[in-house]
């Protein structure tokens, strides 16, 4: 893989760090501000909403922007949203702070995708991508636990800190190894950018990024006080078992990539979806037994961004064949899909949080992301049938 990937891996790291780390710092966060659980958990969603607007809006609009120049704009807006989270006197604040960091994160995350994929054969897109989004699992191995426990020790605002370093060193590795003659067409014309929102294949597409990713999100967001308050973990615990979930998360993105790769996108997602909603199942079940929930989490997180890659592969193939001059902006649609279902799930997860309870959200969870799977059976279907008439 070319070195330049490398450096898209090395600020997708700090991009997925501060995207995450808010998970392992919900409860620090809420008691410091003096706001409820769900309160924080909104910090969750309106990033992703950030992500989803600035994702499909910002990547149109800055369709002519040389891709590197577009690339070191984004980190230096996503320093600058850190450092506003950093120094954030209160809760409205902070939430300003992380809508602005979301809105790079998209762009962030669409133009490196299309980034990687004009950098390989076309065989090999899949593994290219997996490895960009490596740098967004590592996180989740180092990243986010190393944060949750300099937030739970020093002050969240210091974590915050941290990640501006971070994002300083991904802003000066891009600058160095992104090469400066990408390929790059012409920017998409407003046509184009209609044909990728009113493309039935590809909403369908967006459709189960949102639910299949988001259904992960209902649990996922509410791990730590799960852990704390349900499996009785201590706050240094929960740090470690992030860490665990982390080490999951990045063999299951290579192994994603692969599958897809192997496979194709819609039997590797099938596998995925299926795989996440059992184990989704298994976490409610052993909720309230440490050693059962730890093992059971140490799968969970292969399972959960093992979707990641062939669903940005997916789409990447769909938008070449119905939208081929806006195949950037169909990719950032996917990235706002994903952070869409992120935030539905972290608001369906506060309401059963509020009405049922933390361990209803594993069950509710699992619920969504068969759902997911179905989607992806009729998505497979169509691709079948509109076979035939490709070929005629």
């Amino acid at each position: 893989m070319p070195l330049a990937l490398w450096a898209l891996t090395i600020s997708a790291f700090a991009v997925g760090t501060t995207e995450f780390v808010i998970v392992g710092l919900l409860p620090t966060i809420a008691a410091d501000l003096g706001v409820s659980l769900p309160s924080a958990g909104l910090l969750v969603s309106l990033y992703a909403l950030g992500v989803t607007i600035g994702a499909p809006v910002l990547t149109a609009l800055a369709g002519g922007l040389p891709r590197k120049t577009l690339l070191l704009s984004l980190l230096v807006l996503f320093v600058a949203g850190n450092a506003f989270a950093a120094f954030a006197p209160g809760y409205g604040s902070l939430v300003a702070a992380r809508f602005l960091t979301g809105l790079a994160h998209g762009v962030f995350f669409a133009i490196a995708s299309t980034i990687a994929t004009s950098l390989v054969p076309r065989e090999k897109e899949s593994s290219a991508i997996a490895l960009v989004f490596l740098g967004l699992t590592v996180a989740l191995v180092t990243g986010v636990p190393l944060g949750t426990w300099i937030g739970q020790t020093f002050g969240w605002q210091s974590t915050f800190l941290g990640v501006v370093v971070l994002g300083l060193i991904g802003l000066l590795a891009s600058a160095r190894l992104v090469p400066s003659n990408l390929t790059q067409g012409p920017p998409p014309t407003l046509r184009d950018q209609a044909r990728v929102l009113t493309s039935p294949r590809l909403l369908l597409v967006y459709l189960i990024t949102a639910v299949g990713y988001g259904g992960n999100f209902i649990a996922f967001t509410y791990l730590a006080p799960m852990l704390t308050d349900v499996t009785g973990l201590g706050t240094g615990a929960v740090s470690l078992v992030i860490l665990l979930y982390g080490a999951s998360v990045a063999a299951g993105n290579i192994i994603g990539g692969r599958l897809a790769d192997r496979i194709g996108a819609i039997p590797a997602l099938s596998v995925i979806f299926l795989g996440l909603s059992v184990v989704l199942l298994a976490l409610g079940a052993v909720l309230t037994s440490p050693l059962a929930a730890i093992a059971v989490i140490a799968v969970w997180g292969g399972f959960a961004f093992a979707n990641v890659p062939p669903l940005q592969a997916y789409t990447v193939q769909i938008a070449r064949e119905v939208a081929p001059d806006a195949v950037d902006v169909a990719s950032g649609l996917n990235i706002g899909a994903f952070n869409l279902g992120i935030a539905f799930g972290a608001w369906a997860g506060g309401i059963a949080v509020e009405s049922l309870g933390l361990a209803a959200t594993p069950y509710l969870g699992a619920a969504v992301v068969v759902l997911g799977l179905g989607l992806t059976r009729l998505s497979g279907r169509l691709d079948r049938a509109a076979r035939p008439v490709a070929a005629e």
